[in-house]
């Protein structure tokens, strides 16, 4: 099975055939069965992947200062027009919420 990270970049070259349209909340949907997939088969998740699904949801509360508890793509979507735009918006953060990994593991 792919890893996690190699899971996104498939989804952010060809979102369609993942989830049907850029979108988001269906990408949201998507890494949540992801989740749950992997642990039905025992597999257990890479320090990186336990990190994002840990972590990412409170450093974005913490990023756009809202304190209220829910998921990371409502809250991307408070800042977008539409799914798309919160679908492209969802790579951007994610390379800055890993790039902060990187500099804090060097």
């Amino acid at each position: 099975m792919s890893s996690l990270f190699d899971t996104l970049n498939k989804i952010q070259q060809t979102p369609g055939m993942y989830l049907g349209r850029p979108s988001v909340s269906d990408l949201f949907m998507f890494l949540v069965g992801y989740e749950f997939a992997r642990s039905e088969l025992e597999q257990t998740l890479d320090p990186t992947e336990e990190h994002f699904y840990e972590n990412f949801q409170p450093w974005l509360q913490e990023k756009l200062g809202i304190r209220s508890v829910t998921s990371w793509a409502k809250l991307i979507m408070l800042s977008c027009h539409d799914e798309k735009s919160g679908f492209e918006k969802f790579f951007q953060l994610l390379d800055e919420f890993l790039d902060q990994q990187d500099q804090r593991a060097a």
